[in-house]
């Protein structure tokens, strides 16, 4: 799940906060935790619960409610009291889901979503639990109390955040809240620690004495013992079935070893065949060293014709050399004529910075004193434009002492009204058309977030299915080859090696793939095995580089430039296995990786030694043991890392999970990887079809709005057009409504004082503009000095520009020399390995003609003349081996006989062992289960008698009377008793006062103003609710799968 920024708890206007009584309550109790008073008319003095408290709880946009909290809860007994609707069933159902209780579980909802305040995005959740003294959990990191934050989405997804007393987070995984509420001992789905107000009336008011016996088994935990011995003895009987197939096997097995032993009887000799045979065979030894010195001859002619080749490459060397000291000559003296150009250049560098920094002081001169200029040549306009109002103004004061001007007065007053009026109704549809746009807005803005959010969902989903695609093929093609599961290419670059080594390319035939030559002794660890190894599968080893550059090249046919290829691992090829028991890690219980598999071949169990250690990798099929072996102990010794075998990867300090779900490689049930893949494969079509529909829905609705937008923006244009024109109007007919009663004096004299200012400021222009003539004149006198040094640097630059070109070409020259250089160098050094090579291979060929005559000899002491070719020689061979196993086919091979024989015997006499241990299994453990169903039903009894004394003990105190009854044979529990609401009560407050290490929260709508004052008893009381608060959107568990999304 996504992390999501932390969000703080703003309080909104709407937010419901504890009254007057609830404050004085905290403010008189404070943070204080020792109670120091008793519900008795004793006093004893008692330390609180240090640990598991819930101290606080805050909720924001939870159910109907946007913001309640925080409360602070105290150590022992707090009632929770308030009006129906005030927020106690959300406290409640908050403290249930906080803590990681399904939404089933609350009884208020079968949906995390549906939680979320409607009109909300999310909904948030903060507890706040103590960690203190000597039981603190992780006390160094969480400090004095642990902060369960979680985080609600509309979707109905949740993420949690644990956070110390300091604020900073400490983890986001459920597991972590999981060991805090197990270490606090909270069960938040157990009924006897919270007991929500549906469950008590279950327990409280039900006539059926089987649901309230559910209860109590569900309660007492007895129930999961039940289901849990309902589950072994369902094993044990499976068990029994297969004993008996067991023991139907060990028939037939009988039946076939009797079978071969009478075969063994029948058997009878090929003597005169097998005589031919050895003849054959004096022949075939000797046309073989006929062929070798042929071969030797061959090898002769070719290393001369070599020779002479030698030679003719090392005078092409020597003249290339010669060409090659001609272009860096040529090249050395261009460079030096550049060289004296840049020294030029260099000299008149700092005459041209100089210049160029005087003409841009002066352009900056020039152009402060514009500046200066233009801002007094504005202050004249607005004077003179001042000049020109206050003479209208006084006309128009000497006009409006007219009284003739009454009525229209009158009437520019009453259409200023009219105007006004106007104004006001324009503006509230402007406010209406500008809310209109921001919800279009708002509505784009999602709709495109969730079609970018569902695009690259389908990319992603896409790439997946294209990726399962090329699998599924591999797959199938691996039905009929086994080899094609490490690339379709594999089988034909095989071939093509196979033939590379058969014509002498190669010094030792290439290994590989290195998957392909090995086998699993257990094959649940296949997919550990393969996330350890990875790309080495896939691998080839060569004996030396020579033979790694024949396989490049061998590859470079079979797989595409830029395409991924195999690995090539060069080592020398050994015979033996390296020694590896001094540095190999051991368990007694888990091998390792080298001891899980069967290595034929020396050289790749050395390789996978070299390359990936495997002789300190532990395989621990299971995670959590995997974990305890690497991480809550010392590793074994030479252990470095362990894989489980779901993949994941184990260090001492860190755990990394697979990518993989299943092998590649190495499986043997490919049919059921191939259905599985297909299966993937619809629901990933189907899944990307849907998020196709919903695309076209969403681009259709962006449409849609932003028509809708652009209309209500062209809307709200025309009505501030409106708004502003009318504003104007009523500001001119208010400017000539103005009070005439202005002295004409008074702003004659400000007039002529207006015409003094334009007279000075006229006056301090010119003098700013002669200034700005002259600071001009020399701001074209430095550009023109600087043009002129300038024009000199770019003309040294032309005659460099020539000189670079060829500079580069000489550059070139010299390049393409050196690489003929290389290439002769290459080519001489390539043909010398081929020389060698040929005269190793003849050394070879001498020692294998002498090693072929040897053996010859040893075959057939005396030379004989052959003139049949070994091929035909081999044939003859093969075809009279035919007939020999023909015959032995229908008569049967003794040791064959003897082998199907011993094997079958051995079968035999193993699985009679397993049946025969499995049977004592079976009474081992039928008495177990005897004696465990024993003990469970004595414990039950205990759990009995003492539900009985704890009720019988709490109503005689009191003196009050009761019956509680249980019938385990019927599954029934009835209890009768007398006690009402406040009798009630008083016994849990006798009950808290006797456990004051434990936390009691009671939720009520009574005022509870009757209870005693004590500082164990902690009242919270709820606001009344909100006009208009609607019923929360909860629809009935039995419609709809819980969908709890952690």
């Amino acid at each position: 799940m996504a992390k999501r920024k932390e969000e703080n708890f703003s309080p909104p206007k709407n937010v419901k906060r504890p009254r007057q009584e609830e404050l004085e309550d905290l403010e008189k109790d404070g943070d204080e935790d020792e109670c120091t008073a008793s519900f008795t008319n004793g006093t004893s003095t008692l330390t609180a619960a240090e640990v598991g408290i819930i101290e606080s709880i805050r909720l924001k946009n939870f159910m109907c409610h946007s913001m309640l909290g925080p409360f602070k809860f105290g150590s022992n007994v707090n009632f929770v009291v308030g009006n129906n609707g005030s927020g106690k069933s959300a406290v409640l159902t908050a403290l249930i889901v906080g803590l990681g209780g399904r939404a089933v579980a609350t009884n208020r909802g079968s949906s995390l979503k549906g939680f979320v305040k409607d009109g909300q995005n999310s909904a948030d959740i903060s507890i706040t639990l103590r960690n203190r003294g000597d039981d603190a959990f992780k006390a160094s990191v969480y400090g004095n109390s642990i902060i369960v934050q979680q985080h609600i989405s509309m979707d109905g997804s949740r993420s949690y955040k644990l956070k110390s007393e300091a604020g900073s987070v400490v983890s986001t995984k459920k597991e972590e809240l999981i060991a805090i509420l197990d270490h606090f001992n909270i069960q938040v789905d157990n009924p006897v620690s919270v007991l929500t107000q549906e469950m008590s009336k279950q327990f409280l008011q039900s006539k059926n004495e089987g649901d309230k016996y559910k209860f109590f088994m569900k309660a007492t935990q007895l129930e999961q013992m039940k289901e849990d011995y309902s589950y072994i003895m369902e094993t044990k009987e499976r068990t029994k079935e297969q004993i008996s197939q067991g023991e139907e096997r060990l028939t037939e097995l009988k039946r076939q070893c009797l079978e071969k032993e009478e075969r063994f009887q029948n058997i009878a000799g090929l003597s005169t065949m097998k005589a031919t045979l050895e003849n054959l065979k004096h022949e075939m030894a000797w046309a073989v060293v006929n062929e070798i010195e042929k071969q030797l001859n061959a090898i002769r002619d070719n290393i001369k014709i070599g020779e002479d080749r030698a030679a003719r490459l090392d005078r092409k060397m020597e003249e290339q050399q010669v060409r090659l000291n001609e272009a860096e000559q040529k090249y050395k003296d261009i460079q030096d004529k550049l060289e004296k150009i840049s020294e030029e250049t260099n000299a008149r560098a700092p005459e041209c910075m100089a210049l160029k920094a005087d003409a841009v002081a002066k352009k900056r001169a020039y152009n402060e004193a514009e500046v200066l200029y233009n801002r007094s040549l504005n202050e004249y306009k607005a004077l003179k434009k001042d000049d020109e109002q206050l003479c209208k103004r006084i006309e128009e004061l000497k006009k409006s002492t007219d009284q003739s001007l009454e009525p229209e007065r009158l009437e520019r007053q009453k259409k200023i009204s009219w105007l006004k009026e106007r104004v006001k109704a324009l503006q509230n549809q402007e406010n209406s058309v500008s809310q209109e746009i921001e919800q279009f807005q708002q509505a784009i803005e999602k709709d495109r977030e969730e079609h970018g959010k569902i695009k690259r969902e389908e990319l992603d989903l896409k790439h997946t299915l294209s990726y399962n695609h090329k699998q599924l093929k591999e797959l199938k093609d691996s039905k009929t080859d086994r080899l094609k599961r490490f690339g379709p290419n594999v089988p034909a670059l095989l071939e093509a090696i196979d033939d590379a080594y058969r014509q002498g390319r190669f010094t030792c035939k290439p290994v590989g793939p290195l998957g392909a030559c090995i086998h699993l002794r257990d094959p649940e660890l296949a997919l550990a095995i393969e996330s350890c190894l990875k790309g080495l599968l896939q691998a080839y080893c060569c004996h030396n580089h020579a033979d790694e550059r024949v396989l490049q090249a061998l590859m470079k046919k079979f797989y595409l430039p830029g395409t991924s290829r195999p690995q090539i691992i060069v080592s020398e090829f050994r015979n033996e296995i390296y020694d590896v028991r001094h540095r190999a890690a051991y368990h007694p219980e888990f091998p390792t990786v080298l001891t899980a598999l069967e290595i034929d071949n020396a050289v790749v169990a050395n390789s996978l030694i070299d390359m990936r250690g495997i002789e300190t990798v532990l395989l621990i099929k299971n995670n959590s043991v995997a974990r305890a072996v690497m991480q809550s102990q010392k590793p074994p010794k030479n252990c470095r890392e362990a894989f489980t075998a779901d993949g994941d990867q184990v260090f001492p300090g860190r755990y990394y999970s697979s990518e993989y779900t299943r092998p590649k490689f190495l499986s043997k049930d490919v049919d059921s990887e191939i259905s599985d893949l297909e299966h993937e494969v619809e629901n990933k079509t189907a899944q990307i079809l849907n998020l196709q529909q919903h695309l076209s829905a969403l681009e259709k609705d962006i449409k849609r709005n932003e028509e809708l937008l652009k209309r209500c923006q062209l809307h709200y244009k025309e009505l501030k057009m409106k708004i502003r024109k009318n504003i104007s109007e009523i500001r001119e007919l208010e400017n000539i409504e103005e009070h005439q009663s202005v002295d004409i004096a008074t702003l004659e004299d400000e007039a002529q004082e207006n015409k003094s200012k334009m007279k000075m400021v006229e006056k301090h222009m010119e003098q700013q503009k002669e200034s700005m003539e002259h600071l001009r004149s020399l701001k074209i006198e430095a550009e023109n000095k600087y043009d002129a040094i300038k024009l000199k640097i770019n003309q040294l630059s032309e005659l460099a520009d020539p000189l670079k070109d060829e500079l580069n070409l000489a550059d070139s020259e010299v390049d393409n020399q050196k690489r003929g250089k290389r290439h002769y160098e290459e080519k001489q050094k390539e043909h010398l390995d081929t020389l060698n090579k040929k005269k190793r291979e003849l050394d070879m060929k001498e020692k294998e003609l002498e090693e072929k005559m040897s053996q010859a000899r040893q075959i057939c002491p005396e030379r004989i003349e052959v003139e049949k070719s070994a091929s035909t020689l081999d044939k003859e061979i093969n075809r009279l081996r035919q007939q020999i196993q023909a015959e032995h086919a229908s008569h049967g091979d003794r040791e064959e006989i003897m082998r199907q024989y011993q094997e079958a015997r051995e079968t035999y006499l193993d699985l009679d062992n397993k049946v025969r241990t499995l049977k004592k299994f079976i009474k081992l453990l039928g008495e177990i289960m005897t004696h465990r169903f024993k003990t469970y039903q004595q414990f039950r009894r205990c759990l009995t008698l003492r539900c009985k004394l704890y009720f019988d003990n709490l109503l005689s105190q009191r003196a009050y009377c009761g019956k509680m009854n249980f019938d385990h044979k019927n599954e029934t529990l009835s209890i009768s008793d007398m006690v009402n609401r406040r009798i009630a009560m008083d016994l849990i407050l006798k009950m808290a006062d006797s456990q004051r290490f434990r936390q009691f929260i009671l939720l009520t709508p009574q005022s509870m103003s009757s209870l005693p004052s004590s500082k164990l008893i902690r009242i919270l009381r709820m606001s009344d609710p909100e006009r208009g608060q609607t019923t929360l959107p909860f629809r009935p568990v039995t419609q709809e799968e819980e969908d709890d999304q952690s």
